[in-house]
């Protein structure tokens, strides 16, 4: 509760079930399309403006593998250390390996399950 994250989801439909899904457990979000508009924002963000981000693993302009090396890439290394997690469907274990390689601190598959989130959210943010 009282938390603030960004989000990357390409999709109106299921980036509304995610912001009611946190909504409900008292967490904000702010969501960016796709992973350049997600990368660009976080660069802007002041230290502490967000917990963490939900990445969308496959999506339109820049993948959420890409951004995410965007952001492990800047100079702030507070802001490059956020917590980062993949959302997608594809669950299987070279998915995870992938979104770990790339500097992803968890995966949840989608359709997003709020106690897997909440499990999964736990568990890298503390």
């Amino acid at each position: 509760e009282g938390l603030h994250f960004l989000a990357a989801e390409d999709n109106e439909i299921n980036a509304e079930i995610l912001s009611e899904l946190l909504s409900m457990e008292g967490v904000t979000c702010e969501i960016m399309e796709n992973g350049k508009l997600a990368a660009e924002r976080f660069a802007c963000a002041s230290e502490g403006e967000f917990d963490a981000i939900l990445m969308d693993v496959q999506m339109p302009v820049m993948n959420g593998y890409e951004a995410t090396r965007t952001i492990r890439k800047l100079e702030d290394p507070q802001l490059a250390a956020i917590p980062i997690i993949a959302m997608t469907a594809n669950a299987f274990d070279e998915d995870k390996q992938e979104a770990l390689k790339s500097g992803m601190n968890g995966h949840i598959a989608k359709p997003i399950n709020i106690d897997n989130l909440l499990n999964t959210l736990k568990r890298v943010l503390h």
